[in-house]
């Protein structure tokens, strides 16, 4: 709403651009048409309208009006009108100047309305971001903090229960007077060689899941086959399957594919690994090879162990994540990086990885596809 005095310079400029231009007029009165003079009074009360507003218009167009009739009307220099057509010419000024003026300050207040909305939503869309960036460092802190306790968890367990037993075994061997036999002697050994290498391997899936994240994997693609990849895999998992039944199926003719098989082979060897972890003793494991979409290649891994909440479909490749629940075939153990270490050599290699039912009385099916690759020689990338 305007105040008088935001008003009050409108009226002065309505009566004195009427009066201007009426002065400037009159002189000219006998040669001027009285159409042509209506415009320009109009265009007053135009411009009066759309600076001012709709009051100062009226004004304008009430003195334009009277300035019209006195000095361009016949008779001229009184508000009497003789000829007819005049009161038409008239009427029509008065009508016209009085709805031009209305529409043009209705335009204005549009126009200062929407100006004025627009000034609203960038305010509100700054709050909204402000919040929105408030909310992420809040779920950012979250996340810090729920990482950093699933560390110190992972941490706790895979750090001290190796060091414990490699403690306790070599604290024993250091008594000699207390093992004297050799079969013992071998049986704390081989404690403290197992519990290393359980160390190394928790280490080296750190440093692995570091290097995926920070993208500086050294690919080294070449031509191979599938079932070369898979027959390695099965092999270096050999003792951890050595309770399992395992099953390939490999669909025919299966093209070579181009890309880093020691890579493929760490994924497959992941899921493996997870499969007879999670799976009940002497179940069977059924590993499988086809040709899926866009020139994808498709190799899945799955078991009949309890299976996967649906829940935690997507979670269970996230680092330090392990859904294992007490009714768990296996509780298992392990940081819970090899999954989510496998989802980034697999996206690495152009593919991607998920979770689902398995099929044939199987329980759970881990599927990858990675492309068959182009006709490029063998190269290093790095990504």
């Amino acid at each position: 709403m305007r105040t008088p005095a935001e008003i009050a310079p409108g009226y002065f400029v309505a009566v004195g651009g009427i009066i201007l231009l009426t002065m400037i007029l009159a002189p000219f009165q006998a040669q001027t048409n009285s159409t042509t003079v209506a415009l320009l009074l109009l265009l007053v009360v135009l411009a009066v309208a759309t600076v001012y507003g709709s009051r100062p218009a009226l004004a304008a167009s009430v003195l334009g009006v009277l300035s019209f009739n006195f000095f361009f009307l016949p008779p001229l220099y009184t508000f009497t009108i003789a000829d007819p057509q005049n009161w038409v010419a008239f009427g029509a000024f008065l009508l016209t100047a009085i709805i031009a003026g209305q529409l043009s300050s209705y335009a204005r207040r549009q126009t200062k309305e929407s100006e004025s909305r627009r000034q609203e939503i960038e305010e509100l869309y700054r709050k909204l971001q402000a919040a929105f960036e408030q909310a992420s460092k809040a779920e950012a802190y979250r996340q810090g903090e729920q990482l950093k306790s699933a560390l110190l968890d992972a941490v706790t367990h895979d750090l001290r229960t190796p060091l414990t037993s490699i403690k306790a075994s070599a604290t024993i061997l250091m008594e000699d007077a207390i093992i004297s036999d050799k079969e013992s002697r071998n049986e704390l050994l081989e404690v403290i060689n197992e519990e290393t290498d359980r160390l190394n391997d928790f280490i080296g899936g750190m440093v692995e899941l570091a290097r995926v994240e920070a993208g500086k994997m050294n690919l080294r693609k070449s031509w191979t086959e599938i079932n070369e990849i898979i027959t390695r895999a099965i092999e270096r998992a050999e003792l951890r399957l050595d309770n399992h039944q395992i099953r390939i199926e490999l669909e025919r003719e299966l093209p070579s594919i181009r890309v880093d098989a020691h890579a493929v082979e760490e994924v497959i060897y992941t899921l493996l690994d997870n499969a007879a972890k999670y799976s009940l003793a002497e179940s069977e494991i059924r590993v499988s090879a086809r040709r899926g979409e866009a020139d994808m290649i498709e190799i899945s891994v799955e078991d009949k162990g309890k299976g996967i909440d649906p829940k935690y479909r997507e979670r269970i490749f996230d680092k330090f994540f392990r859904a294992a629940g007490p009714d768990s075939a296996s509780t298992g153990s392990g940081l819970g990086l090899g999954l989510a270490i496998a989802k980034g050599i697999t996206e690495s290699q152009g593919g991607n990885i998920s979770v689902e039912n398995g099929r044939d009385g199987f329980v759970s099916r881990f599927v990858f596809t990675i492309p068959v690759g182009d006709d490029e020689v063998s190269t290093e990338t790095r990504v």
